[in-house]
């Protein structure tokens, strides 16, 4: 890896001015690491997409988020084809009077679905996505609610994927001993402030104490007035998500909805919070039960199962496409040189909201949640050591970070998965939520600041 500077942040830039003026985040991506394999190997730079794509489509971390998804999506399919999605979204119906209490439950559900960020995307958009049009609410709007409280709920409620994670990571970078990393995790859970910021935000935009802004605005005026929930250009995903349709000979039963949601939730915890366990445990139950009770026939139950898998495949591809620039951008340095550039405003006091403002920047600009900071979090605990920084506020700031990135970016995992769940595209999605993110980041660095000075 060379020290290249500044020319380091030329292929997410083309990659953002190409997504903003072509709506297209596949196509920009690709472009965007074109450009980034040009500067590091000139005219090699095929031989060296070739090897980059080799590389992330044999990653374990990438094969583990293709399978994920993918029997997510084949598990939702089930649940729709036996009807028992429509049965949950009939019965909270029933409870729900108003757009602000379908937006309301939606909250509520996401909070409930705490163990993964994927799993919150994914069955919470599908779940609400009739109850939420049948008041006139955006795609949007829905979106928006979705995703903050995907990933920021799996952050603050530490029995949960991102909480494995992360307490691995603490412990391999020697800021808690074997054993201990969920406990250090665990305390600094208060200072996981992006996190606490954006699931609050939330009520007061349903409310709306906060109004919608922009492209929000925008989005439910024309839901409002046009009944057009689906937003323009979205009618493709509208499409996937709406190429399996429940069987009329089959009586709903909205237990078939719960029972598989409490089994993956338990089976997760099970399984040392493997998700995709998880996922294999529910979706061969939810089959057994299915092909047992004959419901279905063998041939409509996995059939049923691939097509589900393939309403996954447009938002599996953006994320290939994410992870191949998120390796071009480690070859290049990214990551490194905004840390560098942040390193002359550093003090013990300024540090976590350094921290945060650096680390936020370099997850929203590659839209990596995890993987970036396997390379920086060594960086950032040698800087928390030598300027004798609170540990755990810094760890707070590192989190909060990193849920920004899985919030704001357009290509990030949470973003892409919930626009799909969602019916909307990811851009549309990062374009109506981003004015909320950056209120939240705003509070956020206010309130580091507060914390290290007062």
């Amino acid at each position: 890896m060379e020290d290249l500077g500044a020319i380091a942040l030329v292929p997410t830039l083309c990659v953002f001015v190409l997504a903003v003026a072509t709506r297209r985040p596949i196509e920009s991506l690709i472009a965007g690491s074109l450009v980034g394999l040009v500067i590091l190997h000139g005219t090699g730079f095929i031989d060296g997409f070739a090897q980059a794509s080799v590389r992330v489509m044999t990653d374990a971390d990438v094969a583990w988020v293709i399978l994920v998804c993918g029997f997510m999506g084949g598990l939702i399919g089930v649940l729709i084809r036996t009807g028992s999605t429509r049965a949950f979204t009939e019965a909270m119906g029933r409870r729900v009077r108003s757009a602000k209490g379908a937006l309301g439950a939606t909250w509520l559900l996401g909070i409930f679905l705490f163990v993964d960020d994927y799993l919150n995307s994914l069955a919470a958009g599908s779940a609400m996505r009739k109850l939420t049009d049948a008041y006139r609410v955006s795609r949007e709007k829905l979106a928006y609610v979705v995703d903050s409280t995907a990933a920021p709920i799996s952050v603050i409620i530490p029995f949960s994927t991102w909480g494995v994670f992360f307490a691995g990571l603490i412990v391999a970078n020697g800021i808690a001993p074997e054993g201990e990393g969920l406990a250090t995790y665990i305390s600094a859970i208060p200072y996981m402030l992006y996190a606490w910021v954006a699931v609050l935000l939330v009520p007061l935009v349903i409310l709306g104490v906060i109004p919608s802004l922009g492209a929000m605005k925008t989005a439910e005026n024309r839901a409002a007035t046009t009944g057009e929930t689906v937003p323009p250009d979205a009618a493709h995903i509208e499409q996937a998500n709406e190429s399996i349709q429940p069987r009329e000979d089959i009586p709903p039963r909205i237990t078939l909805f719960v029972a598989p949601m409490v089994l993956l939730v338990l089976a997760t915890l099970y399984f040392d919070k493997d998700f995709l366990i998880g996922i294999y445990v529910t979706l061969g139950g939810t089959a057994a039960y299915i092909l047992a009770t004959r419901m279905m026939s063998l041939h409509d139950t996995f059939d049923t199962i691939i097509d589900g898998f393939k309403t996954m495949i447009e938002p599996l591809a953006v994320l290939v496409a994410a992870f191949i620039l998120k390796d071009v951008n480690d070859a290049l340095g990214l990551a490194e040189y905004v840390v560098a550039t942040m390193q002359p405003l550093l003090t013990a006091q300024s540090l976590p909201a350094v921290v945060f403002v650096s680390m936020a920047l370099v997850s929203f600009l590659t839209g990596s949640n995890w993987g970036v900071f396997v390379i920086v979090l060594p960086i950032v605990t040698a800087l928390t050591n030598n300027l004798g920084a609170d540990m755990t506020l810094v760890i707070g700031a590192t989190l909060s970070a990193s849920t920004f990135g899985s919030h704001a970016c357009f290509y990030s995992d949470a973003t892409v998965l919930t626009a799909q769940a969602s019916g909307c595209t990811p851009m549309q999605h990062a374009l109506t939520q981003i004015p909320y993110a950056l209120i939240g980041a705003l509070i956020t660095v206010a309130g580091f600041l507060a914390l290290a000075y007062w």
